[in-house]
């Protein structure tokens, strides 16, 4: 069975799905601060499987220790964490207790039940300022403009103390790049609380007329149009790495993958390809730059296609038309 953390969240319900269509058990750890647990009924109706479904905080020593006595837990994939830059900026402490404390009590109960295999959802931020696109996994960690990001160096540089502690570790850290769109089925997406910290539910629910306008921070960047630059990637395409992944897990040592497609696409290009993907107009302005953005970013992927056989297959209209159809469901509800 694979324990995955955050499981009901964004990334983490699609990772489950993945988990499960592919033969997997799984147990899921959320505290449902940034989902709900309707999610968990609906992942198993798109898998037509059952999952086991824990309520609570990655920080919870005495539930983790329930978990890993309860179940035959195989490996981890730690997904459960805080994720929005802007507001890592305004509040740091919570981003530091959750993400880099939520680690650390999670390993120590790994390490109690024995359990050594470890998948860690990272991030492309922890490249910093100094890095310069496209990103590979040779660059060493950079000086992070966010305490988000510097929350994932830091469980990154933990992750690798533990292994070079005790050699029986073995640990895969993925540095997502941008994920967006949602499940082919409309079933499950992102579906953030109050205004959205990240560009694609953002242009949803602008588009939905839930929100008024887009507000695109940033107009006078060194890109080709003046607005960030991403590597934007299908959220199923993630998940499915995760799932490649496991296969890293047989052997022990400290492995690190970049997921994305290679390619940088900027927010006014996201807006285009939206509206020519759904025929929905989202009305826009500009606003001044957000604290912790770095004009443009985007991956190498190749060591993930070399050695785990994982690419990026989905293009930009269809993570378009997904999101959208989530939106709708949403919408439905």
């Amino acid at each position: 069975m694979i324990l995955v953390t955050g499981g009901t969240g964004y990334i983490g319900s699609h990772v489950v799905v993945e988990l499960l269509q592919a033969g997997h058990r799984v147990a899921i750890l959320d505290d449902l601060s940034n989902s709900e647990v309707s999610v968990v009924e609906r992942i198993e109706q798109i898998t037509h499987q059952r999952v086991a479904f824990y309520h609570g905080d990655v920080r919870d020593v005495e539930l983790l220790a329930t978990i890993f006595q309860t179940h035959a837990i195989e490996a981890v994939i730690h997904c459960a964490g805080l994720k929005a830059v802007g507001e890592s900026v305004v509040n740091p402490l919570a981003y530091y207790d959750a993400n880099v404390y939520g680690a650390i009590a999670l390993c120590r109960a790994m390490a109690s039940a024995n359990v050594k295999r470890l998948i860690f959802s990272s991030s492309a931020t922890v490249y910093g300022v100094e890095a310069t696109p496209p990103y590979c996994e040779t660059m060493g960690r950079g000086s992070c403009t966010s305490p988000y990001g510097s929350s994932k160096a830091m469980v990154e540089k933990l992750l690798e103390d533990l292994g070079s502690s005790d050699p029986e570790w073995s640990v895969t850290i993925l540095r997502y790049f941008n994920p967006i769109g949602a499940h082919p089925s409309g079933m499950i997406g992102e579906s953030p609380q109050g205004i959205p910290n990240n560009l694609m539910p953002y242009i949803s629910q602008v588009a939905a007329g839930v929100l008024p306008e887009l507000l695109v921070y940033g107009s006078d960047y060194p890109t080709p149009d003046g607005t960030c630059v991403r590597d934007y990637l299908h959220v199923v395409d993630l998940a499915k790495g995760h799932q490649m992944a496991l296969k890293s897990l047989l052997q022990p040592g400290i492995k690190h993958y970049n997921l994305g497609t290679g390619q940088g696409v900027s927010v006014k290009q996201m807006i285009e390809a939206f509206t020519q993907a759904t025929q929905v107009p989202v009305p826009y302005r500009f606003a001044p730059r957000r604290s912790g953005d770095i004009a443009a970013f985007w991956a190498s992927a190749e060591k993930a296609r070399r050695e785990l056989g994982w690419q990026a297959n989905k293009h930009l209209h269809e993570m378009m038309v997904d999101t959208w159809r989530w939106q709708q469901y949403i919408a439905q509800r």
